[in-house]
């Protein structure tokens, strides 16, 4: 598995694992983390998931897959915005800790920015960082404007990602936004990097591109997603074939033919564009 480096020098796989939607029962706990464990043995060893996902749900069964091999795991967990100030943040990631049941939280991410200062924010992730709770910090849904102002505050250079919506559909964050980072060390993390709904895997530049390779839409979607050496991906499955068919797309190397096909069917951008969230 090809790695990205983070600021400080920490290597992390460049395809890891999402969690949204799990532990709210459309499969059991059970099948859920089967599936992640299935991942972290093909070499997705970065999961990702938040508090707010199934209200902390995610986490628990997050908590089941990385049981008795913790150390094997980069894991990142998000803060709500409301709970980014001094005192809530750091019952928050008390509270994600042991629903994790982990002692630490690898990358911890403000999750959208919200009425809390940065300053304070930044503030309290330190703390928790000098405590052990946490060993790196970022941030997700911030664009570029937002990005500049959490440098200028102290402390504010320490942050070690963004996680942004990422994917041929959505690439407004190639005109400013993955440049700036990339200027500075920072990686972007690509969430919902196969669209969501199935409108993208069904365009027939994916469709062509996943013909040429004995591939599929949505491997596509993810390979496209990593060819950046500076972006993460973190697809979600839900199926042991689905795992399966997510850690080959680390494999897929697009020709110069994928990528002009892509391009067309998805221009890349030529001005500044709103960030996109989901």
């Amino acid at each position: 598995m090809r790695t990205v480096r983070l600021p400080n020098g920490t290597q992390v796989p460049a395809l890891g694992q999402g969690t949204w939607r799990m532990g709210e029962g459309q499969r059991s706990a059970a099948e859920e983390a089967a599936c992640l464990r299935l991942g972290i043995d093909l070499g997705m060893t970065l999961i990702d998931t938040a508090e707010m996902y199934g209200d902390g749900a995610a986490e628990q069964v997050v908590a089941e897959a990385i049981a008795g091999q913790r150390d094997r795991v980069f894991l990142v967990s998000k803060v709500y915005p409301h709970n980014a100030g001094k005192k809530a943040a750091v019952l928050a990631c008390e509270s994600s800790l042991k629903r994790l049941k982990t002692d630490r939280i690898d990358l911890y991410l403000l999750h959208w920015r919200g009425s809390v200062p940065l300053a304070e924010t930044v503030a309290v992730f330190e703390h928790l960082r000098r405590e052990g709770k946490l060993r790196h910090w970022g941030v997700s849904n911030l664009d570029t404007d937002d990005m500049e102002e959490l440098l200028g505050v102290p402390g504010g250079d320490a942050c070690a990602a963004n996680q942004v919506l990422y994917n041929p559909d959505h690439r407004g964050i190639e005109f400013d936004l993955l440049p700036w980072q990339a200027a500075r060390g920072i990686p972007a993390m690509a969430y919902s990097p196969v669209g969501l709904g199935g409108r993208l895997l069904r365009n027939p530049a994916l469709v062509a591109a996943a013909a040429r390779h004995a591939a599929t839409p949505a491997q596509i979607a993810i390979a496209w997603s990593l060819r950046r050496p500076d972006v993460i991906s973190i697809p979600k499955a839900g199926s042991a074939g689905h795992v399966r068919e997510n850690a080959r797309a680390a494999d897929i190397v697009l020709t110069a033919e994928d990528l002009a096909a892509i391009d067309t069917a998805f221009p890349p951008p030529r001005r500044k564009q709103p960030l996109a969230m989901l």
